[in-house]
């Protein structure tokens, strides 16, 4: 039997959530490995690229969220078999990625660069990524972002859109998607009560 370990760290979000979410969708039993942020200094000597998320599959180990995302959702049945859909939602994948590494660059920073840092994601990256949403869930039929049915990239956008509306990031307005991209905050509460993203959370309560 495959074995399955997932390190990340201890937290409901970030990059390893969606996949989390997938496995569990899929039936899939593995390790949740949460870390603590002093334990990730000596974990990420140890992994390919000196990052997390990532996953051992009978102790042999891979790299990026995304191709690990992609894995666990064909399992789920949470990935598109037709080619055009499936690019359609790496589309997703990869512009979700993209924008977290935009948050991330002001990760460590305090105080007035903090504030000034957060301010022009809003102004920019933030802003036109959550647009470019918008259009790609209106392409997709409205209810959903890819073939019109819930995708790993409707899970993995639930949970950036989670990010930037809970408070968790200073200077960040939580209303932010609402009044940019309002249809996203629409598509945020009903992936929120998809029965595979409340059969998740209710089993981590």
């Amino acid at each position: 039997m495959t074995t399955y370990k997932l390190s990340y760290f201890d937290i409901d979000g970030g990059r390893a959530e969606h996949v989390r979410i997938a496995f569990h969708a899929a039936g899939i039993k593995f390790e949740d490995h949460r870390i603590g942020f002093p334990e990730f200094s000596e974990l990420r000597s140890k992994t390919r690229f000196n990052a997390v998320p990532v996953l051992d599959i009978d102790g042999e180990q891979v790299t990026q969220s995304n191709a690990m995302s992609r894995y666990v959702a064909k399992k789920a049945n949470l990935y598109p078999t037709d080619d055009l859909q499936a690019l359609y939602c790496d589309e997703v994948l990869g512009a979700m990625e993209d924008l977290t590494w935009h948050v991330t660059k002001s990760f460590g920073l305090e105080g007035d660069a903090l504030k000034k840092a957060r301010e022009e994601l809003v102004a920019g990256p933030a802003t036109t990524f959550f647009r470019g949403l918008d259009e790609i869930l209106t392409r997709g039929g409205g209810t959903y972002l890819v073939n019109d049915q819930l995708s790993i990239a409707d899970i993995k956008v639930y949970v950036q859109v989670t990010w930037f509306t809970n408070g968790s990031l200073d200077h960040i307005p939580q209303d932010l998607v609402n009044k940019v991209a309002p249809s996203l905050m629409e598509h945020h509460k009903r992936i929120e009560n998809e029965a595979i993203v409340k059969a998740y959370y209710a089993s981590r309560t």
